[in-house]
């Protein structure tokens, strides 16, 4: 096997602009007849208005939708029936609040809806009829949309998603005059709200982000991203770290951790309290983890092999060479995870069974199959990916405040709306949350890799397909990966939803154990063990054949983290007791200390 280099590795040479794009002398332009002329024009005229008009399809849907309502009268008159009964008892109720009687709300907040928690949207009777007007409104045209006839179930998703989007915006607390919480703060103030308010407003312009938390409240390698190490081999793509061990002994065969490339790697790392890093360091383990240079636009025709070849098999052969093991124990997280499982079909499809340089593989919130990525999928459809695609040959990459933004219309009430409130009404800065500064900190996507990933996972799921991708010169099929199989979901998680994932099981064919926690898609795997503990999981062997809804009846739950479950997998598996290595040695000396340079690059 060819022996990993430490430099950066040399590209191909690209050819030119003039090469690719100048005509050759003494060449004329081929005739277009005038059909094709016009076909031309249709088309460019088609990308200016998508890209300008409505880029993410918000519009169509919605048309669709009201069109659908209209070609089904039966239907629609049956709706409008049920919202008559229901308008009439708010009308009545809000006749009982007008005269001082008392009335129980017909309308029910949500138990996750934090907007109008305040005693004053009930007890006070026009704050509580404003509420309910709202909520009503909101809640019915949510209904409808979302039982469209005639609609696939994708466009329902779509239409309903976009006009929560607006209702959310338009919702009664948002606004200064229209909220009693923060007018009655800025009495007590005296106004000092108002003004700390506008101060935060013209920060997060200025910052083109309505930030969830100060970016003053952290610094990476200071108190984020802390655990002693070093950066062991560096080329154009990865820092690879090696942590300095805690323990004398550590298990002979090293983990290694592929992290996500949409946002950077010390998600894993944040806190002492809370680094999943230290806690496998602590029980013992040698651990190398990835952390990916943020592309620019030299980096666009970096390709998903490339991610496979110079990111994680590069990382897997440097601790095999650090260490001295034949094989590891892969971790991956999110599209890391992706990676790792097609790079586990390309590694049992280029090696013999016996020089397969992984042992066992570990996915946390990881998607194989495609068919419902979550509410994600809002934004892909063939429109989207196409203007995506356009929108990044012009910079070379996909802006991460891009992407960021789309995560947050995803949950718009508590990552978007519930700051303006906080913030820009009632005056109040955002509180230090790590994990929220990490969100804040994102990265850019090549483009050449992110146009690939769209198109051949999401629009035509191709991975879960045998032999339909062929990446770094190998065809994948996820049936070929027989190593064990330790998998980790959330129950709340809207990137990977845990159904979604669950379907890694029917694919690979090696034993399998899935583990469903509590909470959502970073503190469900960010999951330190407490006392008395905070979240529940629950765990079971999965077997090709299951269903997430047979293998759920059967998992049995337990209070706490599913951390502990891990090591009672993961270290019978992970090799005898051997002195701890260094961070550093000579033939791998550091290059730079932990967390490295690329996670400090914006």
């Amino acid at each position: 096997m060819a022996k990993t280099t430490r430099a950066a590795r040399t590209k191909p040479t690209q050819p030119t602009a003039t090469e690719t794009a100048s005509p050759k002398v003494g060449l004329q332009p081929a005739f277009k007849a005038p059909g094709e002329v016009v076909a031309d024009t249709l088309e460019q005229l088609h990308h200016v208005v998508e890209d300008t008009v409505d880029p993410l399809g918000m519009s169509a849907p919605i048309a669709h939708a009201q069109l659908a309502w209209l070609a089904h009268p039966q239907e629609l008159t049956d709706r409008m029936l049920r919202l008559s009964t229901d308008l009439w008892r708010l009308q009545w109720h809000t006749f009982n609040r007008m005269l001082g009687l008392p009335s129980e709300d017909p309308i029910k907040v949500n138990d996750e809806d934090v907007r109008f928690a305040d005693p004053i949207w009930t007890e006070a009777p026009s704050w509580d009829l404003l509420k309910e007007w709202h909520l009503a409104f909101t809640h019915h045209t949510q209904d409808m949309l979302h039982d469209t006839p005639g609609m696939s179930t994708r466009e329902r998703r779509k239409a309903a998603f976009w006009w929560r989007n607006w209702l959310n915006a338009m919702a009664p607390s948002n606004y200064l005059l229209t909220n009693p919480v923060a007018m009655k703060h800025a009495i007590e103030t005296k106004g000092e709200s108002l003004r700390k308010g506008f101060q935060i407003f013209l920060e997060d312009m200025k910052a083109g982000n309505i930030r969830m938390t100060s970016p003053d409240d952290f610094k990476v390698g200071e108190n984020l991203a802390t655990t002693p190490g070093s950066v062991v081999m560096r080329n154009h793509l990865i820092e690879v770290i090696h942590y300095a061990p805690t323990q004398a002994k550590v298990h002979a065969q090293p983990i290694v951790i592929v992290t996500p490339w949409i946002n950077k790697f010390y998600v894993l790392d944040l806190t002492p309290k809370k680094s999943m890093v230290r806690f496998l360091l602590d029980q013992g383990f040698d651990v190398f983890i990835t952390s990916w240079k943020n592309p620019d636009a030299s980096m666009r025709d970096i390709r998903f092999d490339d991610y496979l070849m110079e990111g994680i098999h590069a990382t897997i052969e440097t601790a095999r060479a650090m260490s001295g093991a034949d094989k590891v124990h892969a971790v991956g997280y999110c599209i890391g995870g992706t990676g790792l499982s097609m790079y586990m079909a390309w590694a049992n499809k280029h090696f013999a069974p016996e020089d397969v340089p992984v042992a066992d593989v570990t996915l946390f919130t990881t998607l194989v199959d495609f068919h419902a990525p979550g509410d994600i999928n809002v934004f892909i459809d063939e429109s989207s990916v196409n203007y995506l695609t356009r929108k990044m040959a012009r910079t070379g990459y996909l802006d991460g405040k891009d992407m960021a933004a789309s995560f947050r219309l995803l949950r718009s009430n508590s990552l978007i709306w519930h700051y303006v409130e906080q913030g820009w009404l009632n005056g109040e800065p955002p509180p230090p949350f790590d994990v929220l500064y990490w969100n804040m900190d994102a990265t850019r996507m090549p483009q050449a890799m992110h146009s690939w990933y769209l198109k051949e996972l999401y629009l035509k799921n191709r991975l879960i397909q045998p032999d339909a991708l062929t990446v770094a010169g190998e065809p994948l099929d996820l049936a070929r990966i027989n190593q064990p199989l330790y998998a980790v979901s959330a129950e709340d998680d809207h990137v990977a939803p845990w159904k979604q994932t669950f379907h890694v099981n029917n694919h690979f064919t090696g034993p399998k154990r899935y583990v469903l926690s509590t909470s959502g898609h970073i503190l469900g795997i960010v999951n330190p063990i407490v006392k008395p503990p905070k979240r529940s999981y629950r765990a079971a062997e999965a077997h090709r054949s299951d269903k997430p809804e047979a293998w759920l009846k059967r998992a049995e739950q337990h209070e706490g983290s599913w951390w502990e479950d891990w090591m009672a997998w993961l270290k019978p598996r992970a090799g005898k007791l051997v002195n701890a290595r260094p961070s550093a040695t000579a033939a791998f000396p550091e290059l730079a200390p932990a967390p490295g340079t690329y996670v400090q690059e914006s």
